[in-house]
């Protein structure tokens, strides 16, 4: 089958398209799904960076060469103790093994990680939604969200921010999105009830306290968002790189309010994705699509910080 694989290390890895070897391995509870579309995360290239760089000269530097976490496609096959799946089904979803490898013709992935797609989506659409989605859900959640509380969210235009925006204020949230100039107007309408233009200073001295601050850049900690948090305000970060990946578990073992989204995939948070989805309460915001010959240019385009929601692979038209 056709599939991406990996070319190199950290970050000068490229993207190749390659035949590989049909998933043969298909256990009791997981399907198979030929993938219709992938989209693009910041987790394949930042995991294949920072295990590259801590690697040491007598330690291997394994991973699984196909990249993709998110898909969509269709079930062609599924284990003897899978239930609620059937063969023709469309399905959307990701592993959280290391990658779910969804840059591929084919894929083996878990029952319990993988849905129903929502029916008034099409698959490029879907996939765009699941790593994303699950962690501005999940993110929420721990951050105790709720009808009438207050949230900064800090990155508010990209992917996981536009649908944290939409699922905050689906929870009866008092929104409050950070972006750049060019986004201002894309966050109002996904929502927001006011938006900060972080190129203009120091928002933070101006911006007031909040009862959550969700950071989905992972460049800012708790220290740097202390003057946000109002009091027993709970500080949320997707944790992924720079200091916030040290500093905000350290916070938090001192009894303070902070926690990193360690974001895991169930079948029945898609399904709440898939009602709010039917509900016209969220809807995925797709910021460019790529085919899969032209997969690694799409990883650029995420890398470049300036992606305006989801970045998604087409593997069939």
């Amino acid at each position: 089958m056709k599939a991406i694989a990996t070319a190199g290390w950290g970050p000068k890895t490229k993207l190749v398209l390659s035949e590989m070897p049909a998933p043969f391995s298909l256990g009791d509870e997981d399907v198979l799904v030929e993938v219709h579309a992938a989209s693009v995360n910041p987790k394949d290239w930042k995991l294949n960076y920072h295990l590259a760089m801590a690697a040491t000269p007598l330690g291997t530097r394994r991973l699984p060469p196909l990249f993709g976490d998110d898909l969509a496609g269709v079930v062609v096959d599924k284990g003897t103790r899978v239930q609620g799946l059937d063969v023709g089904d469309e399905v959307y979803g990701m592993d959280m093994r290391l990658r779910t490898a969804s840059l591929a013709e084919q894929a083996v992935i878990n029952q319990q990680r993988v849905a129903k797609k929502p029916k008034s989506l099409s698959f490029t659409e879907a996939a765009s939604l699941p790593l994303a989605a699950l962690t501005a859900l999940q993110g929420l959640r721990k951050g105790g969200a709720e009808q009438g509380k207050t949230v900064l969210i800090i990155g508010a235009s990209g992917g996981v921010g536009s649908l944290a925006v939409q699922i905050a204020k689906y929870l009866g949230m008092q929104v409050t999105g950070v972006c750049s100039t060019r986004n201002l107007e894309f966050v109002k309408q996904l929502g927001a009830d006011a938006v900060i233009d972080y190129t203009q200073g120091d928002y933070r001295k101006s911006a007031g306290a909040f009862d959550i601050v969700y950071d989905v850049t992972s460049y800012e900690t708790p220290l740097t968002c202390k003057v946000l948090l109002g009091e027993n305000g709970h500080f949320i970060s997707t944790g992924g790189q720079g200091l916030s990946m040290v500093a905000t578990p350290l916070y938090r073992l001192l009894g303070k309010k902070a926690n990193s989204v360690v974001v895991e995939s169930y079948r029945e948070d898609l399904g709440y994705l898939t009602e709010l989805v039917e509900l016209g309460a969220l809807h995925p915001v797709i910021d460019s699509v790529y085919s899969l010959v032209d997969s690694d240019a799409a990883y650029a385009r995420n890398r470049s910080g300036r992606c305006r929601g989801k970045v998604v692979i087409e593997i069939r038209s």
